[in-house]
């Protein structure tokens, strides 16, 4: 069976969280839990939530699994590179925006680049793409034709690199190597915003043609 993708656009800043699974063991992992997690509990339940997997460790992406872990059965492992393990426990970046926030969970599965996860039988490529965070990481999974992205590229636009560790220099060689190096096929699956596709951006964003 194909694997299964799903999309939720949650919270104020419309993050799109994504739920990753294989249909036959239903073992599935949720990435990037935003702020309002719990209106997408019903389509959660049927699944067993074994992962939660940050791309980055920015407030928006990581909070909803604080709202989460309560409505499991048991702790599922948190992944992050562990380059962002000083912004995580800084809260994300929080105090950027003047807002107090609960740090969200510790990671218990560091990230390494070229890691490949395993949800049943899918198997998930970790890239390291540091500019917009320094440990920033994309999620490919070939059998979908897709890349979770996070917020290293968007359509027709890339990830902010004014907040602390971000830089734009790095963040464009890590999408020319970790997003472009894919077949123009391949789908981008953000963390804000609309789909999109390598060949799209390659060929339309208008900060790769510098």
């Amino acid at each position: 069976m194909t694997p299964h993708l799903q999309s939720f656009i949650l919270g104020p800043l419309e993050n799109n969280t994504y739920l990753l699974g294989d249909p036959n063991t239903h073992q599935a992992a949720l990435i990037d839990p935003g702020l309002g997690i719990e209106t997408a509990l019903e389509a959660l339940r049927p699944w067993n939530i074994e992962h939660i997997w940050f791309t980055h460790a920015h407030f928006d992406h990581t909070l909803g699994a604080n709202a989460l872990l309560p409505h499991l059965p048991k702790t599922p492992q948190i992944g992050l590179h562990p380059a962002d393990l000083d912004l995580h426990r800084a809260g994300g970046g929080s105090a950027f925006f003047g807002i107090s926030t609960r740090p969200a969970p510790e990671p218990t599965l560091l990230f390494e680049h070229g890691q490949l996860l395993k949800l049943g039988s899918l198997t998930v490529e970790i890239r390291h793409a540091p500019g917009h965070s320094p440990g920033h990481v994309l999620f490919y999974a070939p059998a979908l034709n897709a890349v979770l992205c996070g917020d290293v590229i968007f359509y027709d636009s890339i990830g902010r690199t004014d907040l602390p560790g971000g830089n734009q220099a790095q963040l464009l060689q890590s999408i020319r190597q970790q997003v472009l190096t894919l077949p123009n096929s391949t789908r981008l699956l953000p963390g804000h915003g609309p789909e999109t596709t390598v060949g799209r951006e390659r060929a339309e964003n208008p900060y790769l043609s510098e």
